[in-house]
């Protein structure tokens, strides 16, 4: 663990110490190093479960894959940037810079606390640097709004998680991942404990986001620029599916009864936002709300607690990472060249832009889950599960599939197809950092078809 840790915090001194001429390539080539080292961590010791760095950070099947996408994001996100950051002073070039490093540190010091105090001071630091991205780099004078509700809507729903981790390390003596899931827990009658049950579980589903509590997502997906777009919809939604699954192990007994209304929602909640999609005109706006109608699927899949519905959350977990990431990416060279999220002034873009489109399909493809991409895995193995646990599911979660590939070929078509108009005929020709920023999302989703079995958790 500290192998990467202790190069990640390297970057700081890096970034601040580099020449102006060499900043974004010095940073670019460490942060890819880093991400490469991070791919030992796909060999853990199947025995125990854990690999020990030491009794604070430890890794195991269920945390390797999501530590490993965020270090292979940081390059992603840096390459992302460079076009519209490099133009301003160079100062605020290194601000950026040292927002999304440290991002990456409280990122990996979460997915790999073993104390549940440790995850949750992590949990909510990442706060911060997503706040000030959002908040200063933003395009709008909606930022500060879309800050706001980003802040408040996951502080109030983290804050009953405190408490309800402090009565726990009351109960138990010990709130340590090791010890947790083997400790003798109270037989949980009382009002109380269902109260505690809901603190326990409400900050991670606000994260989720889960639908009724999702309207922060698409005001900060929207304001955010490229590079806090892609980490939020890659990581950030994930730290609240895998700080679900870290809890939920616990709170067994209970759970049967009281994940009902939240079932409900969670499944009721991808086909409310699967159709918001349809009838959307801005491009971010239209993959953010996707992305809440594939969260519901995950934390419907978490709730029910089956070694099929967690091997499906992890691999969509990650899949969806790497396919939204990718999607933002796509609007942003979009709107670089025609300065409108817009869906309708983007159209004809195939004829001038022809590579780009082939990107475009590709993660269209992997988003509406063609197979036999990871996607279509983890949303076979959810839906498989949830139809063991009640027939009724097949009836909303199909109805759900369907609506994800209409929408999917909707945003093709209305993005890529048509007619070109006059405005698009002069456009900027795409990069190669472009394709390459591409590229490094599509090959690894490609890759784990041949291997799936290293994003299927803990379950194999």
């Amino acid at each position: 663990m500290l192998k990467i840790l202790l190069p990640t915090i390297m970057l700081f001194p890096t970034t601040w110490l580099t020449h102006e001429k060499w900043l974004w390539p010095t940073s670019t080539a460490y942060s890819f190093i880093i991400a490469l080292l991070s791919l030992f961590w796909l060999k853990w010791n199947m025995d125990i479960g854990w690999d020990f760095s030491n009794q604070y950070l430890a890794i195991d099947p269920l945390s390797s894959p999501l530590l490993i996408l965020t270090c292979w994001l940081l390059p992603l996100m840096i390459l992302a940037s460079q076009n519209h950051i490099s133009t301003e002073p160079i100062i605020r070039q290194r601000v950026y810079l040292t927002l999304l490093i440290s991002l990456q540190t409280f990122l990996i010091l979460a997915f790999g606390a073993t104390e549940m105090i440790m995850f949750y001071i992590t949990f909510e630091a990442t706060l911060i640097p997503t706040l000030i991205i959002i908040t200063r780099w933003g395009n709008q004078t909606e930022r500060l709004n879309a800050g706001i509700y980003f802040l408040f809507y996951t502080l109030i729903g983290s804050l009953p998680l405190l408490i309800a981790l402090l009565i726990l390390q009351n109960n138990l003596g010990t709130l340590s991942m090791f010890t947790m899931q083997y400790s003798q827990m109270p037989e949980l009658l009382l009002w109380a404990d269902k109260f505690w049950w809901v603190a326990c579980l409400i900050a991670f589903l606000v994260k989720m986001p889960l639908y009724g509590v999702h309207l922060w997502l698409p005001k900060a997906h929207v304001e955010a620029p490229i590079a806090g777009s892609m980490i939020l919809a890659a990581i950030l939604l994930k730290l609240g599916g895998y700080g679900m699954m870290r809890i939920i192990v616990m709170l067994d007994p209970l759970t049967k009864e009281m994940a009902y209304p939240f079932m409900i929602l969670a499944i009721w909640g991808i086909i409310m936002t699967s159709s918001i999609c349809l009838r959307q005109t801005d491009l971010k706006s239209l993959i953010a709300y996707s992305s809440v109608s594939h969260m519901g699927l995950v934390a419907g899949a978490i709730l029910i607690q089956t070694p099929w519905s967690f091997a499906g959350a992890v691999a969509l977990m990650i899949a969806h990472g790497l396919i939204s990431s990718a999607l933002f990416c796509l609007a942003n060279t979009n709107y670089e060249r025609i300065h409108s999220r817009t869906l309708l002034l983007a159209r004809g873009v195939q004829i001038t832009l022809p590579l780009m489109t082939t990107w475009w399909l590709l993660a269209n493809l992997a988003n509406l889950a063609l197979p036999p991409t990871p996607n279509l895995m983890g949303e076979l193995f959810i839906i498989s599960s949830l139809f063991n646990w009640s027939n009724w599911t097949i009836i909303l979660t199909g109805l759900g599939v369907l609506i994800t590939a209409s929408y999917s070929l909707y945003m093709f078509l209305m993005t890529q197809r048509g007619l070109a108009p006059n405005h698009i005929i002069s456009l900027n020709p795409s990069h190669t950092r472009e394709h390459l920023l591409l590229s490094l999302h599509m090959f690894p989703m490609l890759l784990l078809i041949l291997k799936p079995e290293l994003i299927l958790g803990w379950t194999l």
